[in-house]
């Protein structure tokens, strides 16, 4: 890292002793991104931007919330309709988990379709998978702490697949709930792990940054950078692209906040918590139903030994750990679907599947629903056990441009 000489005497004062301004001059100023990049790179910045709105707001809310059976419900309204600006908190920060998730699931699904995976961004590509793992259990403990009847039925239900488990089941599920049922021990450790989880999220995310800029930055050409020619610096290229981006994103997210708050949501949550009335249908929230039609699509015996149970517990987990092993997966050497014809179909093929899923995941666990999920979820494994190596070894990939500046001024100015 290249020091740099400020003329504020307090800046360069500390850089001296601690170069962080040196630091955040190669990395966010000097960075050199490639040239093509476009705005789906923004929704990097988008993803960290709402993982600080996130916590900004739940830092707040956890000063007026009540992590107790008998109040927490209560609490929630007292916030909503007691507390200065209460209800733009609360808004802001359950719709905030939305956004988060579709900024995180966009900037996954342009990093699989332009191969942002592959060598050397391997380790890059599990951090994120970690990411969105450790999203997945903060959301769903901060979905229990409104202790309404989704909140409570949907911690019981979830909570319980660990109980398909040889052995240490039982005893996974005890912990979780501190006790033998879901109660008051249960929403203490949820509230506490919410809370925590954001700040380990936080610091995943910085060994992602740190691991994306050791490797650098992907393009949607998919090739090397050949030189400074091919790039150009972080700012203000891409500053302002992103800055762009990220106003559209919050007027996107204002539009849930403001005319739509309780659209993403289940109304069975404003009803506090009965452990004596079961709600109709359980349901998570609608960044988790992919993963739990999957699990509801397993219904029989595997290989007769397996129960059903267990079976839709490890298919479940096993789909999310089949993204992690993506980099190995997937035996093309070409990284970007612009240059592989068929891969780009069966990518497209693959998103239509997901969204069958979240069809299927948040409909009533009765036929035809049942036999559409096992259908997209035999779809979802075999594209990546079977289509994806497949496809490595019998594609044949267009020609690549010589640098990423060919596709970019046309191969006369280039040359």
């Amino acid at each position: 890292m290249k020091k740099v000489q400020w003329n504020n005497p307090v800046i360069r004062w500390v850089d001296e002793r601690l170069p962080v301004f040196s630091y955040m001059n190669a990395e966010y100023n000097e960075y050199p991104m490639p040239k093509n990049a476009n705005y789906l790179w923004s929704f990097g910045g988008i993803a960290g931007f709402m993982l600080v709105a996130m916590i900004v707001t739940g830092v707040l809310l956890a000063m007026q919330y009540t992590p107790n059976v008998h109040m927490a419900f209560n609490s929630v309204e007292r916030i909503m309709r007691d507390v200065n600006s209460g209800w733009l908190l609360r808004y802001l920060h359950a719709n905030g988990a939305s956004m988060f998730f579709i900024a995180v699931y966009v900037h996954m699904a342009r990093g699989m379709y332009y191969g942002s995976y592959k060598a050397p961004r391997e380790l890059l590509w599990i951090l994120g998978v970690v990411i969105m793992l450790l999203m997945m259990a903060t959301a769903f403990m901060g979905y229990v702490l409104p202790w309404g009847q989704m909140s409570f039925w949907g911690a019981t239900v979830i909570t319980n697949l660990f109980s398909a488990l040889p052995i240490i089941g039982e005893h996974i599920v005890t912990w979780l709930w501190g006790g033998f049922s879901v109660d008051n021990p249960t929403l203490n450790r949820f509230f506490a792990l919410h809370y925590l989880l954001p700040f380990v999220i936080f610091g995943v995310v910085i060994l992602h940054v740190v691991a994306l800029h050791e490797v650098g930055s992907n393009n949607p050409a998919g090739i090397d950078v050949k030189g400074p020619q091919d790039t150009v610096r972080f700012h203000p290229y891409m500053t302002s692209k992103d800055a762009f981006a990220l106003t559209c994103f919050l007027i996107f997210y204002s539009y849930w906040v403001f005319f739509n708050p309780n659209a993403l949501g289940h109304a069975d949550n404003y009803i506090p918590a009965n452990p004596l009335v079961t709600p109709t249908h359980i349901v998570p929230e609608w960044y988790f139903l992919p993963f739990y039609a999957i699990l509801r699509s397993i219904t029989f015996k595997f290989f007769w030994i397996v129960p059903a149970k267990l079976g839709g517990v490890i298919c479940m987990f096993g789909s999310i750990a089949l993204l992690a092993l993506l980099p190995w997966l997937d035996t093309s050497k070409v990284k970007s679907a612009r240059y592989r014809p068929i891969y780009k179909w069966f990518f497209w093929l693959l998103v239509i599947d997901l969204v069958g899923l979240t069809y299927v995941g948040g409909s009533p666990a009765e036929q035809p629903y049942i036999l559409i999920g096992q259908i997209c979820t035999a779809y979802y494994f075999l594209h990546f056990l079977v289509i994806l190596p497949l496809l490595g070894k019998i594609e044949k990939p267009l020609p690549l441009p010589k640098s990423i500046s060919e596709p970019v001024l046309g191969a006369k100015e280039s040359a």
